[in-house]
């Protein structure tokens, strides 16, 4: 048996020891949240699966806000993980929670209901909330017409919160959320007449209006707000700091406006109109030439629905068309064009769509090294309109003014200044009517957009089936989807 004189130095000398290292423990900080997001190398992300949010396409990832994120994710030097809620409850309920998603990224709008939940970024999108009837029916256009109307809107969603305060203003307006439902939902329901009104962000409805003809916008309910990201409450403000510095950068040096052009700059270009009769020649006169366009697109190494959505934004389709200035066939080839191209027969179909083929690989070909994908794609379309003279004058123009000359967002401000003497007479090629190959690259990546999303694989059974048409109007069993990454 150990005598107590013998045992009591050592316990208390381990006693001592247990309480200074408990108390230097005490002392250290516990790593913040961007600390432990390096450390694991991953920043998980939760969002919305939609069109302007985040899905998956035959190309991977793509969306708005997972481009966004994505490009954040890389300047931490980090993995992105993306996860996607069910509906909004659940996304802010995810947010924070032990080995969760730290960021949501999903087009959320700040309101005082959600503070009280998370911390909000600064803002990057600007939005106008509006009120979304169908075609044929009476338009709405104040919040006392909304009595008497089936509405509906997402649950947990700031539209629900204003639908909630004009209730108390006017008992009578009645309107249900549902949290089984998306955006784009709502949009068919209404398109479909299912729903009567709805309530929206204005870039869902622009985005959208497409593949819904008979969806228009009644009114604007409230002034427009902003889209901002959002991490979980407390006082770690590490990554929150961390997340402004990168929007505020990615807006000064023009990423985010070039995200906004590839996602938004060109989704009203159709219109409603446009819009139906566009669903009317897909079924109509598309099916005579997509094997044409098919070959030839493989031949030369091009997508074939970018192809096609030139021939319809040159001839509708048409293959006998002759314009004023002599162009002419379905995809208007000039004389010298045709014959450089080995076209005999302009009002040929095949060896349109063949001449038209070649001529769009060899301009792209020959741009400048240092124009990158996407742009040099849209390089390469101005040039099929404008001729690769002037659109060289533009990138010169651009690059005076201190734009980069190998970014179609910069070049694309000059090009309508080809049209204007004090600018165009110092250029090389003067005049050109430069706003011209603006409008074309603008209408074909709309259309480009639409043939995307109708012709992707259609699952039947254990099957993938390419080259089935599934029109807006005609086929809903699929959600539209924005266009890939050129």
């Amino acid at each position: 048996m150990f005598s107590p004189t013998v045992l009591r130095p050592r316990w208390v000398k381990w006693l001592i020891a247990t309480l200074l290292f408990l108390m230097l423990s005490a002392c250290v900080d516990k790593p913040s949240t961007l600390e432990r997001i390096k450390e694991d190398g991953v920043l998980r992300v939760v969002t919305r699966n939609s069109p302007a949010t985040y899905f998956q396409d035959r190309n991977g990832e793509t969306g708005f806000e997972y481009e966004l994120v994505k490009r954040f994710a890389d300047e931490l030097g980090v993995k992105l993980e993306i996860e996607t809620a069910d509906n909004l409850d659940d996304l802010f309920n995810q947010l924070g929670k032990p080995n969760g998603p730290v960021l949501a990224a999903a087009g959320l709008v700040s309101s005082e209901q959600r503070q009280q939940q998370v911390r909000f970024s600064h803002p990057y999108l600007e939005v106008t909330p509006q009120i979304i009837y169908r075609n044929g029916q009476s338009r709405p256009t104040n919040a006392a017409d909304l009595v008497g109307k089936k509405i509906m809107v997402l649950k947990g969603s700031t539209h629900a919160e204003q639908l909630a305060a004009l209730k108390k203003q006017n008992p009578a307006i009645e309107y249900e959320e549902s949290d089984a439902v998306e955006v784009v939902d709502l949009l068919r329901m209404v398109d479909e007449g299912q729903i009567d009104l709805t309530l929206v962000d204005s870039n869902e409805v622009a985005m959208n209006q497409v593949y819904f003809p008979n969806v228009r916008v009644a009114f604007d309910l409230g002034n427009a707000s902003h889209q901002s990201w959002a991490v979980a409450a407390g006082d770690d403000n590490s990554l929150l700091n961390e997340i402004n510095g990168y929007l505020d950068k990615v807006e000064k040096n023009g990423t985010l406006q070039r995200l906004k052009d590839r996602y938004y700059g060109h989704v009203d270009v159709l219109g409603y109109v446009g819009a139906y009769t566009f669903a009317q020649h897909l079924q109509q006169r598309l099916p005579k030439y997509e094997k044409h366009f098919r070959a030839y697109a493989k031949a030369e190494k091009v997508d074939w629905r970018l192809l096609a959505a030139i021939g319809y934004q040159e001839s509708l389709w048409q293959p006998t068309v002759t314009s004023k200035t002599g162009v002419r066939g379905l995809m208007m080839l000039t004389q010298n064009t045709a014959q450089a191209m080995g076209v005999s027969n302009r009002l040929d179909a095949k060896q349109s769509i063949m001449g038209g083929a070649k001529y769009l690989a060899k301009i792209k070909d020959e741009l400048d090294g240092k124009i990158a994908e996407p742009d040099r794609t849209w390089f390469a379309l101005a040039a099929y309109n404008v001729g690769t003279g002037h659109l060289e004058d533009a990138r010169i123009l651009a690059k005076k003014e201190g734009l980069n000359p190998n970014k179609w967002l910069d070049v694309k401000k000059m090009l309508p200044r080809l049209s204007q003497k004090q600018w165009y007479s110092k250029t090389r090629y003067g005049y050109a009517r430069g706003g011209e190959p603006v409008h074309f690259v603008a209408n074909i990546r709309r259309y480009y957009d639409i043939l995307t999303w109708v012709t992707q694989p259609q699952l039947e059974g254990d099957q993938v089936v390419e080259g089935n048409l599934h029109v807006p109007g005609v086929d809903k069993t699929k959600p539209p989807q924005d266009s890939p990454q050129l």
